[in-house]
C-alpha cells in the first residue's frame, strides 16, 4: 500500500504558522522547507506541508476555501494518551488557536480539538486499544441484529 502521506494546507503567514506548530513540539524537515513551503513532521512517514496560499493555489485546480468560514477538512491525529491530547490542545490554545468544541469522551476514544491560526480544524484523539476492539465488536453485533 502507501508508504507516506503528505497533507497540504494553505497558510497566510508561513513563519507564523511554523512558530505556532513548533510551540506544540513539531519539527520541520529542512530539505523540504523554504520561503514558500514547510514540511512538518507528525511522525514516521506522516507529514503536513504548510504552503503559502499563492504557492498552494498553483497546485489546486479549484478555488482555495477560507478555513475560517468553511470546513475544508478535519485533521484527526492520534496521541499516546488522554493527557497528551489535552496537552497539545492547551499548547495550541496558548499559541493562539481557538477551541473547536469541548473534549469528547466516548469511553473507548477521547478527543479534543482546535482551529489553528489559519482556521484548519485539528482533532487530537486517543483510543484505548482494548476498549476500541470491544466497541467495534458491539457495533458489529448491533448491525448484525438489525440486518
Amino acid at each position: 500500500m502507501h508508504k507516506q502521506i503528505y497533507v497540504n494546507l494553505p497558510v497566510k503567514d508561513l513563519p507564523r504558522s511554523m512558530a505556532f506548530f513548533k510551540s506544540l513540539g513539531y519539527t520541520f524537515n529542512a530539505k523540504f522547507t523554504n520561503e514558500q513551503a514547510a514540511c512538518m513532521e507528525l511522525g514516521e512517514n506522516l507529514y503536513v506541508m504548510l504552503l503559502v496560499e499563492k504557492f498552494f493555489e498553483g497546485f489546486a485546480k479549484k478555488p482555495v476555501s477560507d478555513a475560517t468560514r468553511q470546513t475544508e477538512v478535519l485533521l484527526c491525529v492520534s496521541c499516546d494518551s488522554r493527557h497528551h491530547v489535552d496537552k497539545l490542545v492547551a499548547l495550541a490554545m496558548a499559541a493562539g488557536a481557538q477551541q473547536m468544541e469541548e473534549p469528547k469522551d466516548y469511553g473507548f476514544m477521547y478527543s479534543n480539538s482546535f482551529h489553528d491560526l489559519d482556521g484548519h480544524a485539528w482533532e487530537m484523539m486517543y483510543m484505548e486499544p482494548e476498549a476500541a476492539g470491544q466497541a467495534a465488536s458491539a457495533g458489529s453485533e448491533k448491525q448484525g441484529a438489525t440486518v
